[in-house]
C-alpha cells in the first residue's frame, strides 16, 4: 500500500483530523492515536451498530490508541518521545494548547527534524478569530456558505454536510503528503497551519463571481448555482418525490425542451441565471408535477440530459452504483463502513476494520519507542498511562 512504513501520531478528536488519519491508514500507514482520558468523544456520539458508534468507526478503524494522562509531566515526556519517532504528527488543539503541552512544532522538530506536523483549527494559529472557539457551523457561517443556503423564505438553514470539517480533512491530508514528498527530497520536515475557513474558502470559485467581478453579495434566488438556473434546481414530482437537473449546458437544455415540445423556452436559459428564466422554471415546476418520478426516470433514461432523483441517505448507500464502488461495504462481523474514494490500479487501500479499546496499545507502542517495561510499569501504577 502506498503508506506502508509512514508512522502517524493522532493528536487530533472529531473529524477533520481523525478522518484524514483514518485515510492514511486505509492506505498502510501505521496510525497511533491519542485518546484523552475516557476516549474519543465520538465513541459516544450518535447512533450505534453492535455497541459501536458509527461514527468512531468510520473515522478509527485500522488504528492503534494510546491514552496518555498529559497533565503529568512524565507523560508529556512519554508523547515527546514517541514523536520524535514519528513521520506525521496531526493535532487539531486550539492554538497555543500545544505549546502548552510541549508537543507543538518546535519542541517536536527539535527532537525529529524530519517531522511534518499538521495543526488543524477552526481559524488558524494566527489572525483576529486564531483564538476563538467554533465548529462546523460556525465557520460556515463566518464563510459566507450559510447565507447562500437558503429556504424559500430566505431564511438560511442548516447545511447537511460538515463541508468546513471535511475540507480541512482533505486539505490536510494534501498538505501532509506534498510535505512527505518534498521531505524525500531534502531529508527536511515541515509546519503545516490549516484554517477550516480557509480550507471551506478555497471550495468557492464556482459561486465567487458576484463577489470579485460585480463586488457585491450573491443573491440566491438569481444566482447560477443556487436557483436562478432552470436546468440547476430540485423539481417536485407528481408523487411527492423529487429530481434534480444538474447540468446547465445548453445542449442539455435544447434535448430537453425539444423533447418536451417546448425548445422556444431554451432562448431564456441562453441568456444566463437570472429573474428572466421565471416562466421556464414555471413550467419545468408545472411539467415535472404531471407524472410520478418513476414515469420520469423512464421518459428521461434515452435523453442526454445530466439530472438525477433526489435519494435519501439511504437509498443513496444502497445503490447500485455506490455498491459497485465498494463505497459501502461490511466486514466479518456484519459492521458497516463507509468505503474508500481513492482508488489505485496498483497498491489500492486495504482497510482495517479493527477497533481499538482506549489505552489498548499503550505498553505496545511505548516500548516500540525505546521505553523500558520497568519505566511503562510505573507510568501505569501512577496513573500516567490509562486503558479501558
Amino acid at each position: 500500500m502506498k503508506l506502508k512504513g509512514l508512522r502517524v501520531l493522532d493528536l487530533s478528536l472529531f473529524l477533520p483530523g481523525p478522518h484524514l488519519t483514518m485515510m492514511m491508514a486505509d492506505h498502510g500507514a501505521e496510525v497511533i492515536k491519542l485518546e484523552p482520558p475516557g476516549g474519543e468523544p465520538v465513541r459516544e456520539v450518535g447512533l450505534k451498530q453492535n455497541q459501536t458508534s458509527v461514527w468512531f468507526r468510520n473515522t478509527h478503524r485500522g488504528k492503534q490508541s494510546i491514552c496518555i494522562n498529559l497533565k503529568e509531566q512524565a507523560g508529556r515526556d512519554a508523547l515527546l518521545k514517541l514523536a520524535a519517532t514519528c513521520d506525521v504528527v496531526v493535532e487539531a488543539f486550539r492554538p497555543g494548547v500545544a505549546g502548552r503541552l510541549g508537543m507543538d512544532y518546535p519542541a517536536v522538530s527539535a527532537v525529529n527534524p524530519g517531522i511534518v506536523y499538521c495543526s488543524i483549527s477552526a481559524f488558524g494559529q494566527n489572525g483576529p478569530l486564531r483564538d476563538r472557539p467554533a465548529h462546523d457551523l460556525a465557520v460556515e457561517a463566518l464563510s459566507g456558505l450559510v447565507a447562500c443556503n437558503i429556504d424559500g423564505h430566505g431564511k438560511p438553514v442548516n447545511p447537511h454536510v460538515p463541508a468546513a470539517d471535511m475540507a480541512a480533512s482533505l486539505m490536510a491530508f494534501s498538505g501532509i503528503l506534498m510535505a512527505l514528498l518534498r521531505r524525500h527530497e531534502t531529508g527536511k520536515g515541515d509546519f503545516i497551519d490549516v484554517a477550516m475557513l480557509d480550507s471551506l474558502m478555497a471550495w468557492t470559485p464556482n459561486v465567487t463571481g458576484p463577489v470579485f467581478a460585480e463586488h457585491r453579495a450573491p443573491h440566491p434566488p438569481e444566482e447560477r448555482s443556487f436557483g436562478g438556473n432552470a436546468f440547476y434546481r430540485v423539481y417536485r414530482t407528481a408523487d411527492d418525490r423529487y429530481l434534480a437537473l444538474g447540468g446547465s449546458e445548453q445542449k442539455f437544455v435544447v434535448n430537453l425542451l425539444t423533447a418536451l415540445g417546448r425548445e422556444d423556452l431554451s432562448s431564456l436559459h441562453a441568456q444566463g441565471p437570472g429573474p428572466h428564466q421565471q416562466p421556464l422554471v414555471d413550467y419545468l415546476d408545472a411539467t415535472f408535477a404531471t407524472k410520478t418520478l418513476a414515469e420520469w426516470e423512464t421518459f428521461l433514461a434515452d435523453i442526454d440530459v445530466c439530472w438525477a432523483p433526489v435519494l435519501d441517505l439511504k437509498q443513496a448507500f444502497d445503490q447500485p452504483q455506490v455498491q459497485h464502488r465498494n463505497m459501502r461495504w461490511q466486514d466479518a462481523d456484519g459492521n458497516d463502513h463507509i468505503g474508500v474514494p481513492i482508488q489505485f490500479a496498483n497498491e489500492p487501500a486495504c482497510p482495517d476494520p479493527v477497533l481499538p479499546s482506549i489505552g489498548q496499545h499503550n505498553r505496545q507502542v511505548l516500548l516500540a519507542c525505546g521505553l523500558d517495561s520497568a519505566t511503562i510499569d510505573e507510568l501505569e501504577k501512577t496513573g500516567v498511562l490509562l486503558s479501558s
